[in-house]
């Protein structure tokens, strides 16, 4: 399938998106063709590449014009976010992503780890021509270990339903808005940006980021299983409880966990009896504010950076990613 179609309304960034594909590709050599095929599957299966795109958009922050170290940064950026996928399906027992099989259910659970393993030394691969090259700026923000960090929080969090709005948000602060940071630093530092406008570069990713995951989890309430590409609460099923639970949680705290309790043992009763609470109490329309505000503080520091057509490019999308379809 190759770049998503998305990104038809972005020519430039299209091909650009197109290049990096092909970058990843040429680095991939796996003894197992078998694993092989199906990590060129996964990059070829029409992935969004958002946080390439984003780091690509920044390199144009700085006075670097060139555009192959940009390139094989977005690379490795995919390369990591890719591995954190593959992880992911592992840990949620996902049958399928972007309409394809996950790993682990064709292989298994441990080569898909080392599935995720390989993905991301391919990151420091190709990275590793460039290491000479990437200017000497102060890497303060640029802990990945954060992703992990976030990740783990989910996990130990999961049938909790004492989760609250600040823990939420601290929790996708780094499973989703560290690496959407990462992308958008990323980039500008390939671009010889200075420690100011990359500053203002990490604080707009992070934001972004931030909006993103929010946006994401309301379609878990509002979309269906060809939006999303999982049954609609499905996140409740697995005990992952996101901002609409957790706003009707506030507002209604014994009547939701009455539910709640019952944890894996919720059926399609339960389940629809819940959204309707969440539907009562505004839990969709209170976490819609939240990311539009998270959007809102990533335009302003859009409005920060210097001057270039990049500008208006960025905004658009950040602006599409609010209004996705429920």
């Amino acid at each position: 399938m190759g770049v998503h179609k998305m990104w038809e309304s972005y020519p430039e960034l299209k091909g650009e998106l197109a290049d990096v594909l092909k970058l990843i590709e040429s680095y991939i050599r796996v003894r197992d063709t078998a694993i092989q095929d199906k990590i060129l599957a996964m990059i070829r299966s029409g992935g969004k590449m958002l946080r390439p795109a984003y780091s690509l958009l920044c390199a144009h922050i700085g006075p670097e014009s060139e555009r192959a170290r940009p390139k094989a940064v977005a690379a490795a950026l995919e390369c990591l976010h890719m591995a954190t996928l593959v992880h992911d399906d592992v840990i949620d027992k996902a049958d399928t992503r972007h309409g394809q099989t996950t790993v682990h259910v064709v292989y298994g659970n441990k080569l898909a780890v080392y599935t995720g393993d390989y993905l991301l030394t391919l990151a420091f691969s190709i990275l590793s021509k460039y290491a000479d090259s990437v200017p000497q700026v102060n890497f303060r923000g640029f802990e990945a270990d954060k992703i992990l960090a976030g990740e783990l929080a989910q996990l130990h969090g999961q049938y909790r339903a004492s989760v609250s709005v600040k823990r939420y948000l601290s929790q996708i602060s780094g499973k989703t808005a560290q690496l959407f940071a990462i992308s958008c630093y990323a980039g500008a530092l390939a671009s010889r940006a200075d420690e100011k406008a990359s500053a203002h570069a990490w604080r707009m990713g992070h934001h972004i980021g931030m909006a993103f995951q929010i946006i994401d989890d309301l379609l878990d309430y509002q979309g269906n299983s060809q939006t999303t590409g999982k049954p609609v609460m499905s996140d409740i099923r697995q005990g992952i409880y996101t901002l609409p639970l957790i706003y009707a949680v506030k507002a209604d705290p014994d009547s939701l966990r009455s539910y709640l309790i019952k944890g894996k043992e919720l059926n399609d009763e339960d389940i629809h009896a819940l959204l309707g609470l969440i539907k009562k109490h505004n839990g969709v329309t209170k976490s819609l504010l939240i990311a539009q505000r998270f959007t809102q503080k990533a335009l302003n520091e859009l409005r920060q950076l210097p001057d270039g057509a990049y500008k208006s490019t960025l905004e658009k999308l950040t602006k599409s990613l609010l209004d996705r379809k429920m």
